[in-house]
């Protein structure tokens, strides 16, 4: 059974080590790094929906040095979000002191998955991660009532 554990209710799984766990949350770590290989279209109801391809970047050993753009990746941790909360996933300061950032979608109750995340460099000199990298902090808000809808998107258990 993999290391797991509950936040607010939340169960976070696939832990990387102990040191994630926060005052505020739980730190979210570097699985894979993908570049965008074509466009995506977005639209009012999803009819017109194409997401981005993208291709899986190689570590050389256990590092990556990504150059000046955008990238997805995808995280360790696996997430369950309970119908009494939502979670936001910000980047580490560390990550911004270096000219980088992460951005994040919220997560509904009832999101369960493996989930990805858009990493901008915006240093000139671009970025280097270690596999495992502590990339983001998912900080958990617990509803002051259950969800009457559960997420139930195109994304549920994504990434398993």
């Amino acid at each position: 059974m993999p290391k797991q554990h509950i936040l607010s209710s939340a169960i976070v799984s696939d832990f990387v080590g102990d040191s994630q766990f926060q005052p505020a949350g739980v730190d979210m770590t570097l699985k894979k790094v993908l570049a965008f290989s074509d466009s995506g279209s977005i639209d009012f109801d999803n009819a017109g929906r194409k997401i981005s391809g993208a291709e899986e970047i190689e570590f050389e050993g256990d590092w990556v040095h990504l150059r000046p753009g955008c990238y997805k990746v995808l995280f360790n941790e696996y997430v369950k979000i309970p119908a009494d909360a939502a979670a936001l996933c910000f980047p580490r300061s560390s990550l911004l002191r270096c000219g980088m950032t992460l951005e994040c979608a919220v997560w509904d109750p009832g999101y369960e998955g493996r989930s990805e995340a858009l990493l901008i460099v915006s240093n000139p000199h671009g970025g280097k991660f270690k596999r495992n990298a502590k990339v983001g902090q998912l900080v958990f808000v617990k509803l002051s009532e259950g969800a009457k809808e559960l997420y139930s998107g195109k994304y549920q258990g994504e990434n398993k």
